[in-house]
């Protein structure tokens, strides 16, 4: 935390653009919450949100994103595996598309820079996950799971009030509500440097995002669509 905070300060001292910076912080025993508070309270614009008992990181991204207020909204890992620098490149995009509503990290582009690898069993189960998705047609995207993605605020808003998983899968389903709401998805190429502290279980935590996948599926099924074959997006008070 100490770290990755100081890194965000200096990044934002130069910043042209008005912007925040929240930090959900969920439940533990090593005294995150108090870390994160005192470190913010050094840091104009940041904000630690007390996200409560521990549910899953699909819980604490949801809660730092409906609380977001800014026209482009950005979710990143706290390791920061993406570099900041991204944050500018992401920006010029929907600068440069205005067309582009939705944008995420994609690790297997060709443009890419791997500056340090996940293990080969890691990065392969992720490779296998992407190609479970494709395969029941849910959401063709080579990477779904990379931790650093952006919205316009009508998509964040229309897409995490629907939003439900609170464990890894909650990346497909963000993916799969933006196309199903008829928001345009774009990936780009980005930097990666793995954290070796990773918290997720390859083999506990693969076989839960493969079940919650299903259940995306499942769900989904049951939602009455327009005409267009999309989700109907809500009204504009029906969002507060």
């Amino acid at each position: 935390m100490p770290p990755t905070v100081a890194a965000l300060g200096d990044f934002f001292r130069d910043f042209t653009r008005t912007y925040e910076v929240l930090i959900v912080v969920e439940q533990s025993t090593d005294g995150t919450l108090e870390l994160a508070l005192g470190l913010a309270a050094q840091q104009a614009h940041f904000q630690v949100i007390d996200n409560g008992p521990k549910r899953g990181k699909g819980h604490a991204v949801r809660s730092g994103m409906r609380r977001a207020r800014g026209e482009i909204s950005f979710f990143m890992d706290a390791d920061l595996s993406v570099p900041l620098a991204e944050v500018r490149a992401f920006l010029r995009r929907f600068d440069e598309t205005p067309a582009v509503d939705v944008l995420i990290g994609n690790r297997q582009h060709a443009r890419s820079r791997i500056t340090r690898r996940q293990s080969p069993l890691r990065e392969g189960m992720g490779k296998i996950f992407n190609r479970v998705l494709q395969t029941l047609a849910l959401v063709d995207l080579p990477d779904t799971q990379c931790g650093f993605k952006a919205f316009r605020q009508a998509a964040c808003r229309e897409i995490f009030a629907r939003q439900t998983l609170d464990g890894f899968a909650f990346d497909v389903e963000v993916l799969l509500l933006a196309q199903r709401l008829g928001y345009v998805v774009e990936d780009l190429p980005v930097e990666w440097i793995n954290s070796p502290e990773s918290k997720v279980e390859i083999v506990t935590d693969s076989f839960q995002m493969l079940r919650d996948t299903w259940r995306i599926r499942q769900r989904l099924r049951g939602v009455g669509l327009n005409k267009e074959g999309r989700v109907p997006r809500m009204d504009a008070n029906a969002r507060e």
